[in-house]
């Protein structure tokens, strides 16, 4: 039976991990932390809870194969909840657009505020949308991409779908008023890419949400990483926590092994859930076989992220508030390009208690407010600034959406770049891997299988088809394919 080790256990390393183990291999997963998850890992802080990363749960089918491959329903492991609405959008002129759930609500919503025409255009938009999502996602997001010929071969679709336009372009094409365009364009930030230079691919986000929905795992994020754990140690698959990846041992150009923190294992192949380009230089120390890959990848923003807890219930906040800075494209060029401090974020607010009223604890509501920020490529010196820029996020909230916010919170903590460069060991603190550009997309991005080194293969957000849960969970079907191309079944 051929050994295979998984290094990381977000929702890639687990994914790759159930679907080998019920295939018949004999897998193991190591994990750095004390805990499993990565970035939907759970932070426990003074007698509360907070979903650390990913709180956006769409094609929930994707988390679903990876109990029914072993007979399992992921109903007996975790309960999803419907998001009603999706996300509060808050602009700068105090306008809002409440956004999902009912279709025909929400187009009502834009006719109110935005006009006639500007609803019959969102329509047409989602039409654009959905022609992408067919071509995109249901073609293309589960095939390997392992030659430049594969991907050309598509090319006249791409085409007709004008891959060649970001997706802020794209969205302008559609409608006629600068809110709107900033709402219906911020996809790309979910995925840690910029809606000007982001490929218009991208837009199949959109309708991707409205074919399957928006939900939270009840009790959390974190309860579907529990779920998928215990799921694993059912199937027998060896987790190793507080075993960190140190370096993986080639014999010639094949994978025989990995040196860890708590000592060498012996293997027959790889699974990198970790962050490629800190694989290939920290673990490998070679570099990409791939020429794109040699290139200077362009690298995600990351993120700065409060985490608190209020005596008040602010009952009128949304679970999805984002709240956009006056300043759009100049602030976003200065976060992806320029990477110097701003002082004015555009933030994504998280009110899990909207939809779960567990996540009302110790009778306190709890939040998280993530603001988009340069990565460490910045040499922002977070240590010194951290705390300024928490007070900063504190004030835009009370002024915006929360009254007396200062005098209400009972407990509070952030993370900052440092957290992924450091504790998830990200290149620069990026936040999603490389970002989600056509010249990174499908083949051009990190590749599933290493071509310079048999037996080493990768998941997670900056292999194809991408980053985001259902781009993440996807990752690990197209990566399974390859590993039984190899190998065959083990069973």
């Amino acid at each position: 039976m051929k050994k295979i080790v998984v290094i990381g256990s977000g929702f890639g390393g687990l994914s790759i991990a159930s679907r080998l183990s019920s295939k018949g291999f004999n897998t193991t997963l190591i994990e750095k932390q004390s805990d499993l998850g990565g970035r939907a890992r759970t932070f426990y802080n003074n007698g509360y809870k907070y979903d650390a990363g990913p709180t956006v749960i769409t094609a929930p089918y994707l988390i679903n194969e990876l109990f029914t491959l072993h007979s399992e329903n992921l109903q007996d492991y975790v309960n999803l909840l419907p998001v009603k609405p999706w996300y509060r959008f808050l602009f700068e002129n105090g306008e809002y657009l409440d956004y999902g759930d009912k279709l025909s609500t929400t187009v009502r919503e834009i006719k109110s505020k935005y006009g006639y025409q500007n609803s019959k255009s969102y329509l047409k938009l989602l039409k654009h949308s959905k022609k992408i999502f067919n071509k995109a996602f249901i073609e293309l997001s589960e095939e390997p991409f392992e030659s430049i010929l594969s991907m050309v071969k598509h090319l006249p679709d791409l085409i007709n779908i004008r891959f060649d336009r970001s997706v802020y372009q794209t969205v302008d094409k559609y409608l006629g008023d600068k809110n709107l365009n900033k709402a219906l364009s911020m996809h790309p930030l979910l995925v840690g890419g910029n809606p000007y230079s982001t490929t218009s691919i991208y837009l199949l986000i959109q309708y991707l949400e409205w074919k399957w929905g928006v939900y939270y795992a009840q009790g959390g994020t974190g309860k579907i990483v529990d779920a998928l754990e215990k799921l694993l140690n059912k199937k027998d698959v060896e987790i190793k926590k507080s075993t960190e990846a140190h370096k993986i041992i080639l014999k010639g150009k094949k994978v025989v092994g990995v040196e860890t923190s708590e000592g060498i294992i012996n293997c027959d192949a790889v699974v990198c859930n970790s962050d490629p380009t800190y694989t290939y230089q920290k673990l490998l120390n070679i570099k990409p076989k791939k020429i794109t890959n040699r290139l200077n990848l362009k690298h995600s923003m990351s993120l700065f992220v409060l985490y608190f807890a209020t005596k008040k219930i602010y009952t009128s906040v949304k679970h999805h508030t984002i709240i956009f800075s006056k300043r759009h494209q100049e602030l976003l060029n200065d976060i992806f390009n320029k990477k110097v401090f701003i002082t004015d974020p555009s933030l994504y607010l998280h009110r899990p208690s909207a939809t779960d009223k567990s996540m009302i604890q110790n009778n306190n509501d709890t939040f998280y407010v993530l603001a988009p920020v340069p990565n460490n490529l910045s040499n922002i010196n977070w240590e010194n600034r951290g705390k300024e820029f928490s007070s900063i996020i504190i004030s835009i909230l009370e002024e915006k959406i929360m009254p007396e916010l200062s005098s209400n919170i009972v407990n509070k903590f952030f993370v900052t770049p440092n957290y992924f460069e450091n504790d998830l060991n990200t290149y620069a603190g990026s936040g999603f891997g490389i970002q989600p550009v056509f010249t990174q997309s499908a083949y051009f991005r990190y590749g599933n299988k290493c071509h310079s080194s048999d037996g080493l293969y990768f998941v997670g957000a900056s292999t194809h088809p991408g980053a985001g849960v259902p781009g993440v969970l996807s990752t690990a079907k197209v990566t399974e394919k390859l590993i039984l191309k190899d190998y065959g079944h083990n069973k």
